[in-house]
């Protein structure tokens, strides 16, 4: 129920982005979902990848800090209301939202999102009964 990402430290310089993702590209990893915070020194890159543990391994043999993990992808539809009315059980449930990001495809959207408890929003999906995503599934589409 849960999906691996790379959380990423990047110095904030010109061509550092490109560098880590060279690195991935010639590996043959294809992204699925990124998202960049930054700050003026630094940012983190957060990465849903086709192949996380090798991807990992990669960051990790090139001197690359980063470590793996685990979030939810919540499939829904792709308009703001959905998107509130989903983060909305969690809220219910005392959940903080400590960061979120999103795809689309057609009629739907993927949230990756991690919360400050991850069993309590695991218990949120299968109550709430909301549909959610494998990792085997977000490298398949």
């Amino acid at each position: 129920m849960t999906v691996n990402q790379i959380s990423i430290f990047l110095e904030n310089k010109y061509g550092k982005l490109s560098e880590i993702l060279a690195l991935l590209g010639n590996e043959h990893i294809k992204i699925i979902a990124a998202t960049v915070a930054d700050t003026s020194e630094f940012g983190i890159l957060r990465l849903i990848v086709s192949d996380s543990k090798k991807a990992y391994r990669v960051l990790s043999e090139n001197n690359v800090s980063a470590n793996l993990t685990d979030v939810l992808a919540i499939v829904t539809k792709p308009d703001a209301g959905e998107f509130a009315k989903t983060l909305a059980y969690f809220t219910r449930a005392g959940l903080s939202i400590e960061y979120m990001y999103c795809f689309s495809f057609g009629e739907k959207s993927i949230l990756i999102l991690r919360t400050n408890n991850r069993e309590s929003a695991l218990e949120v999906i299968r109550r709430q009964n909301l549909e959610y995503i494998s990792e085997n599934d977000l490298i398949r589409l």
